[in-house]
């Protein structure tokens, strides 16, 4: 303050006179030129970037930051990737966990789907330059897989198969199906409401646990357009039951169709009860069913294989249009059935044994580091609606529960289960190959505490 008059008035702002951070906020074009934001921003978009930009600018302006700190926090506050989504390491004992994607695609899947990021063959012969069979290579694949399929075709997930075989075979008409399969999947979605909704009636047989053949060959007549037998694909019926193979439901005059679910191709000794496509096949289904992204392990995708007249009625109708697969799917599902084997029928066939003792060599690393580590025997499951009720032999590293977290919120996350007051990491659907970056997960959250 200057006096003049008696009086005193102001030389200067604040702000002018003292620097005040938010005068002094670098602007955005001069941070989106930085060269180090500048090669973020060829990875996520301007947009992206330009918006965490805007975010850190303010919390320079509030004073949370200061000036000369905020290109290295964009930097720091730039996501990894432009999707959202995040890489997860599932060590819940659960192989096929469906809130985690189910299946891990095999290193030759992913080569196959990014060879098909950008302009492919998909549905263009190449010898000749016309039109071709669209992801002509996946269906002889899957055909190569099961002999007895005459044909086959892709849809975008097990219930779109079904969808797509009720509404071509018999919309307007009955569908014949077990009240003993009636099953509610995921997320409250029940597999008769679906089948209705494809404006088939659903005329109901038998009872919760015994239905017989002759129950479907009294309910089959002139109204009749398709038989359906419904994997139970999470939970188990016991004690005092009946029910009809798919052999006894064939020739009765109307198509047959076997919903699989779990994406077994052939019988797997680790799970004698599950059911599979070139036994229901062999069996006189006309179609079979099942997902991609289970057992078979490979992407998400609806699998359809059986009769080629069947399968060709479903190919023409009009709706296989809004549910057929994509480019990256096919890609995938082709290099799952010819390539490696993948990484579920992998953990599926490791021997218990092994698993504890990738359990133990874990917990010795981590108590070596001073964590209060143990590994101990656990029971894992199948999951991902298939093979209900089995129990799968496994392994675990206890921890204690103030872990879960932590090692939750990383990137990759590393998600275990809470049982028994401890946090228990699992190695059942780990790849081997990534134990040691578990272990690192867990020491990394204990230099933090």
């Amino acid at each position: 303050m200057v006096p003049r008059g008696g009086e005193a008035v102001p030389t200067a702002s604040r702000a002018v006179r003292t620097g005040e951070p938010r005068r002094r906020v670098p602007r955005t074009d001069a941070l989106l030129a930085d060269p180090a934001v500048a090669a973020r921003v060829a990875e996520l978009g301007r947009d992206l970037v330009k918006a965490t930009v805007t975010r850190v600018q303010q919390r320079c302006r509030d004073g949370a930051l200061a000036p000369e700190s905020v290109p290295a926090a964009v930097l720091a506050a730039l996501p990894p990737r432009a999707a959202t989504g995040r890489p997860v390491v599932n060590a819940t004992g659960v192989l096929l966990h469906t809130n985690l994607g189910r299946a891990p695609l095999s290193a030759a899947a992913r080569a196959a789907v990014a060879a098909s990021c950008g302009t492919t063959d998909l549905e263009l012969d190449l010898d000749t330059g016309r039109r071709g069979v669209r992801g002509a290579g996946t269906l002889a694949a899957l055909r190569a897989a099961v002999p007895a399929a005459e044909a086959a075709l892709v849809v975008n997930n097990n219930a779109a198969a079904v969808v797509l075989a009720a509404t071509a075979l018999a919309a307007g008409r009955e569908i014949v199906l077990s009240r003993g399969e009636l099953v509610q999947i995921g997320d409250g979605f029940r597999l008769p409401d679906l089948i209705a909704s494809t404006g088939a009636r659903l005329r109901e047989v038998g009872t919760t646990n015994c239905t017989t053949a002759a129950d479907y060959r009294a309910a089959v007549g002139a109204d009749t357009g398709l038989i359906v037998k419904l994997h139970r694909s999470n939970f188990t019926i016991t004690g005092f039951t009946a029910e009809a193979g798919i052999d006894e439901l064939t020739g009765l005059g109307v198509p047959a169709l076997a919903d699989l679910g779990s994406g077994l191709l052939a019988p797997q000794p680790l799970l004698p009860d599950e059911p599979d496509a070139a036994t229901a096949l062999r069996d006189g289904a006309d179609l079979v069913c099942f997902s991609a992204d289970k057992l078979l392990g490979g992407p998400q995708a609806g699998v359809l294989l059986g009769r080629a007249a069947t399968l060709e009625s479903l190919r023409r109708h009009p709706l296989y249009r809004a549910l057929r697969a994509d480019k990256l799917t096919l890609a995938a599902l082709e290099a799952t059935l010819r390539g490696p084997t993948p990484p579920i029928a992998v953990a599926l066939a490791a021997a218990p044994d092994e698993r504890l003792r990738r359990a133990e060599r874990l917990a010795e690393l981590l108590r070596a580091n001073g964590i209060d580590a143990t590994a101990e025997p656990s029971d894992g499951v199948v999951g991902g609606g298939s093979a209900p009720g089995v129990r799968l032999a496994s392994a675990a590293v206890r921890l204690p529960t103030r872990y879960a977290e932590p090692l939750r919120a990383g990137d990759p996350a590393v998600l275990g289960r809470i049982a028994d007051d401890g946090c228990l990491l699992d190695v059942l659907a780990v790849d081997p190959a990534d134990d040691r970056f578990v272990a690192d997960a867990v020491l990394a959250v204990a230099r933090c505490r």
